[in-house]
């Protein structure tokens, strides 16, 4: 008997209308404050604070970057930045240094030039030693 596989699985069930319970909560606050905002304060603060408190709404509720919510970052972002950090040095192995080369001056060069034959193959002798597994 075959059984499907339930794929999909880490979506959030639509709560209200197109809306998760989290993006509801996301826009619903801003919302609400600013329709206290209304009754509290002047028509110009209120226009100003309402766009604010928008648009952070929208961009906690509907932006992802690489697949994470910008909550989520946000809050990975501040536990990085205000958690101590502890860099251990261990004392290693001393580098090995290296003799520096000594330079000498290039022999006198001779007048007459000799002339080297190869005697073998160096190919030819890898080949073998290729295909006998020497």
């Amino acid at each position: 008997m075959r059984f499907q596989v339930p794929q999909f699985i880490d979506h959030e069930a639509k709560v209200i209308g197109p809306l998760t319970f989290r993006q509801f909560i996301y826009v619903g606050i801003p919302g609400a404050i600013a329709f206290f905002l209304y009754f509290l304060a002047p028509f110009f603060v209120f226009i100003i604070a309402s766009v604010i408190l928008g648009t952070f709404g929208f961009m906690f509720a509907f932006i992802k970057i690489g697949g994470r919510s910008l909550p989520n970052i946000l809050v990975n972002f501040s536990s990085f930045t205000l958690s101590p950090k502890r860099y251990i040095w261990r004392k290693g192995k001393t580098p090995i240094q290296t003799p520096q080369a000594q330079y000498q001056k290039p022999a006198e060069q001779s007048t007459t030039k000799e002339i080297k034959l190869v005697q073998k193959s160096r190919i030819k002798d890898l080949s073998t030693r290729v295909e006998t597994n020497r």
